[in-house]
């Protein structure tokens, strides 16, 4: 019972993608007036009752969703370019399945948690994940939307503190405080009614 999270340094064994969060952070940090850092794209291994589970957001590749454990499809830098599959990404939950790139995490699996709880809590959760467009801030938390928003969202959520993990040293993981903001605003509007469904229910019981 265990759930281990990987800092995979961006585009590690890919040069495109590599290429490509290069120039997004040289942008990033030139706007920001900051030294530029490397970026981290976040992923999940977590067991449970003697299964182990591949968890992360990916790009998706061909319509046999079922054989990578697919639970969410969204769309990537517009909603009308969705029906086109080069701009489609996929959260997967992959039952004895792999992640790509794993061997080049940073430090190796970070270990969370043993506790089986929370693990459950997680494997339940991330069915229900938000899918806005990938590359946006459609949830208005003050960041983009991308796949470390996916793992610190489903942390969050099953009760673990998200918001005090954080990339290897120099490092950064855009996206990540966007994931801890919207579980906080989900977990917010759930108490909001189940107050308001708690005061709804005492007013009828003293009007009886």
């Amino acid at each position: 019972m265990s759930i281990d999270l990987y800092w995979i340094p961006l585009g590690a064994g890919g040069h495109c993608v590599r290429f490509n969060g290069r120039v997004f952070e040289a942008i990033s940090a030139a706007r920001e007036r900051r030294p530029r850092r490397e970026l981290f794209h976040a992923a999940l291994v977590v067991g449970l009752d003697g299964e182990r589970y591949a968890i992360e957001l990916a790009p998706s590749p061909d319509g046999d969703e079922r054989s990578r454990g697919v639970v969410a499809t969204g769309a990537v830098g517009s909603s009308a370019l969705s029906r086109l599959r080069l701009f489609r990404y996929e959260v997967r939950c992959w039952r004895s399945g792999r992640i790509p790139d794993l061997a080049y995490a940073v430090g190796g699996p970070r270990r969370l948690t043993d506790d089986p709880r929370h693990a459950r809590r997680l494997l339940d959760a991330i069915v229900s994940v938000p899918t806005p467009v990938w590359g946006r801030d459609d949830l208005a938390t003050g960041e983009m939307w991308n796949s470390n928003s996916m793992v610190a969202w489903v942390l969050a959520t099953a009760g673990l503190p998200a918001q005090t993990l954080r990339p290897p040293a120099q490092g950064r993981a855009p996206g990540w405080d966007a994931g801890v903001a919207a579980a906080r605003a989900q977990a917010a509007t759930r108490a909001g009614s189940a107050a308001h469904a708690c005061a709804n229910a005492s007013t009828a019981s003293q009007s009886v």
